[in-house]
């Protein structure tokens, strides 16, 4: 049942992120410009297949190792500080980021990157006014101590392995 639900909320939440929502600005606004683009906009499938790489992985590490979901209505029941979590403390939307500009990059299209900057913003305001509230208040001690040793959106090396 724990895997439906991932998929589902996967499919809900970065899938609308990422695939519905770029592809109604990039096909309102006529951005797709394949036909005369340039091997650079090809480089955007590094990023994005980076991103997605991590964001299934953060999903997979919820599900097996916290016993919940990416939803905010079906949390992990443990606190999830492996892979990708040991590097910086909000991986997936990093991933999705990643995904975003990928995009942005491989579509040509402003508007995507746009798009992107007004998604960081939404994400960065949600995970400080709700998420890491609610985490504080769920994990207590043991969050502090990861946020201390984790920065909240750049990759770094963690100080200790046992976080």
């Amino acid at each position: 049942m724990l895997a439906l639900r991932s998929i589902l909320f996967t499919l809900l939440l970065p899938g609308t992120v990422t695939v519905a929502v770029p592809y109604l600005i990039v096909h309102r606004s006529h951005a797709a410009q394949f036909e005369n683009g340039t091997l650079w906009h090809w480089f955007g499938l590094l990023p994005i297949s980076a991103g997605v790489a991590v964001v299934l992985w953060c999903i997979c590490d919820f599900a097996v190792f916290g016993r919940g979901t990416l939803a905010p209505v079906d949390p992990p029941k443990q606190l999830v500080v492996r892979g990708p979590y040991r590097y910086v403390r909000n991986p997936m939307y990093v991933g999705v980021v990643s995904i975003l500009l990928g995009e942005a990059l491989l579509f040509q299209s402003l508007p995507l990157v746009v798009y992107t900057i007004l998604y960081f913003v939404a994400a960065h305001s949600f995970v400080v006014l709700y998420e890491e509230p609610a985490l504080q208040c769920k994990f207590g001690e043991s969050y502090e101590l990861y946020c201390r040793r984790v920065h909240r959106w750049f990759p770094r090396t963690p100080h200790d392995s046992a976080v």
